[in-house]
């Protein structure tokens, strides 16, 4: 650590199931945020596969499968810092903590259950670095969603950008991040409903691809707005912030029996529809939506948002932000928020009762 800022590796496999992204930034986990590095890393087809097969395991640690799958993803977690470190010699020689996120396989906050696996001792014995991890537990535990919990790191980031503006991410859950006026404490974020999930679900069983690049393939296709208004019907979209979900909460949304193209479609349209929908909780409406996650990247999807939300959108890549490496980022940052005892989540991103700091830390 040099003075009060920290050089963290963040960690994130998120709910498109898709890889471990690796960021490298530097951060005083207050308003001091450079990111330096970043570096993604597809799952191979097998394990995501097998991941894919283990979502859901209410039974988690207590599931001999999972243990060892944990092992299993935690090794690959430490073989990721490893290559960091040698593709990024120069600015990752010295790395004082791991923002260490996992992988979540059930996530029912009504419940106040939350299970994300990845062992934080072993991911810090294999490294020899210190390790925080577990991000979500103390929140969902005291009454909170445990999500989103990139908002904070939004904030950080958006600092200077006129408001209100919101921050869009569409990962496999799509979920949005509203900052109002120079008041720190003018924050909102909630889930809004399905990002990719369904749609990357509906080309790998049809198509055996692992998602809709650019999305031509719903481009080409014709929406069922009935469909989708049916879809939309379902108590989350009306239920107010704030709100979080699983990946597959909305799997029974999917369509049966309909051409390929036209299921795409779709899906692309509820996505965006839900989108649309759940901009309307926000105390105003904000400036700009800039977006981060895959979904920017769906050519379509992004269009279909514009047309649905009448509202300008612009990838983050245009403030010159990361779009890929956002959330890996974020999880650096919370970090070490972690270890200063700051807020991870607070009454407006969560609706913890009171700001909320969590994680666990783990020394070599």
């Amino acid at each position: 650590m040099k003075s009060n800022l920290y050089r963290v590796i963040g960690l994130m496999s998120g709910t498109s199931i898709d890889g471990i992204d690796a960021a490298l930034v530097e951060t005083d986990g207050l308003n001091h945020v450079k990111p330096l590095a970043f570096m993604p890393n597809p799952y191979e087809r097998s394990f995501r596969t097998k991941l894919r097969g283990l979502l859901g395991n209410k039974a988690g640690r207590k599931d001999p499968e999972v243990v060892s799958f944990e092992r299993e993803l935690t090794e690959l977690h430490a073989g990721i810092v490893e290559k960091f470190r040698e593709q990024f010699n120069g600015l990752a020689e010295h790395i004082d903590l791991i923002g260490f996120h996992g992988q979540t396989i059930w996530h029912q906050p009504s419940k106040r259950a939350t299970i994300q696996i990845g062992d934080g001792a072993l991911l810090a014995s294999l490294t020899h670095i210190p390790v925080v991890n577990d991000f979500r537990s103390a929140d969902v535990q005291a009454g909170g969603n445990g999500a989103p919990l990139v908002p904070l790191y939004h904030r950080a980031l958006a600092a200077k950008l006129p408001k209100p503006v919101a921050i869009l991410n569409i990962g496999g859950v799509s979920n949005i991040t509203w900052i109002g006026g120079a008041n720190d404490d003018e924050i909102m974020a909630y889930d809004i409903g399905p990002g990719n999930a369904l749609i990357d679900d509906w080309v790998l069983h049809h198509m055996g691809q692992p998602y809709d690049e650019y999305g031509l393939l719903a481009s080409s296709g014709h929406a069922d707005m009935k469909i989708v208004e049916r879809a939309l019907t379902n108590p989350f979209f009306r239920q107010k912030p704030p709100k979080s979900i699983d990946r597959d909460m909305f799997k029974n949304l999917m369509p049966h029996g309909m051409d390929i193209a036209d299921g795409a479609a779709t899906l692309t349209m509820l996505t965006a529809q839900a989108i649309a929908v759940g901009l309307k909780f926000m105390p105003s409406k904000p400036r700009r939506l800039y977006v981060t996650g895959g979904g920017r990247l769906n050519h379509t999807l992004m269009r279909w948002i514009v047309y649905t939300a009448d509202i300008p959108v612009s990838p983050v890549d245009d403030l010159g932000w990361s779009g890929d490496g956002l959330e890996a980022e974020a999880f650096a940052y919370l970090a070490v928020r972690s270890r200063l005892g700051l807020p991870l989540s607070v009454p407006g991103t969560t609706g913890v009762p009171l700001p909320m700091t969590g994680g666990h830390f783990w020394q070599p």
